[in-house]
């Protein structure tokens, strides 16, 4: 699904921000990334949803180098890959309701049942009542949720999220998390990058841990329980 070999990364003449990073995210896994401020996290997910390439060494995304990718084929992927952004990135001249709807109109699947399927989604994340609020009108929280719910309509083949529960208290946190899992469990790849060490620990999956742009430490988490009807 995504790999990273020996990725260097530089903005202009800067120190390097990634040093030499190798990594790879299986298809159908559910990847924490932490660290601290500055540690790399936000830069990693930025190669993962095509918005910024290595200096040096090789991204294969879905199969593919993104080296080699045209505008058009870097368009097709992005189709593909839901991204929660630490700062929102809602269009704040777009009702909540339509900017949860926009992955569908992008990707052609709006139409009745995607219009219900957005309404039940923003009443899951606690916003029936704010269904038609413009972004300006809501509270940091409340467009987190938006753009979370925005970034799992399309039911995504990837999921990126930065710092996704910064702005939630832990209640919602632990219960869009879950959303997270239910996503992870019909086939999406789902990485999330955060320094809350607490709701790492609670979820346990596998963790690579960040620091000065190297990884430092990787845990695989628990081991996966047998399917059923298996030894």
């Amino acid at each position: 699904m995504v790999r990273f070999e020996d990725v260097v990364l530089r903005y202009g003449n800067g120190p390097e921000i990634l040093k030499r990073i190798s990594l790879q995210f299986d298809p159908g896994s559910y990847h924490f990334l932490v660290g601290p401020s500055g540690a790399g996290k936000s830069s990693l997910l930025r190669m993962m949803y095509l918005a910024q390439h290595p200096t040096a060494g090789r991204v294969a995304l879905f199969g593919r180098d993104v080296a080699g990718l045209s505008r058009r084929e870097t368009a097709l992927l992005r189709r593909r890959i839901g991204v929660v952004f630490q700062d929102f990135r809602l269009l704040d001249h777009l009702t909540a309701r339509e900017n949860v709807a926009l992955p569908l109109h992008i990707s052609g699947q709006a139409g009745g049942r995607s219009a219900k399927d957005v309404e039940e989604l923003l009443a899951w994340v606690g916003l029936a009542d704010h269904m038609d609020a413009l972004p300006p009108t809501l509270s940091g929280g409340q467009k987190q949720r938006v753009a979370i719910a925005r970034a799992v309509i399309a039911r995504p083949s990837l999921l990126l999220a930065d710092e996704p529960t910064g702005n939630l208290d832990d209640r919602m946190a632990v219960r869009l998390l879950y959303l997270f899992e239910e996503l992870n469990k019909i086939g999406t790849t789902v990485v999330i990058a955060t320094h809350n060490e607490s709701l790492v620990e609670r979820f346990r999956h596998p963790v690579t841990r960040l620091r000065d742009g190297e990884a430092v430490e990787f845990d695989a988490g628990p081991a996966p329980r047998p399917q059923a009807g298996t030894a």
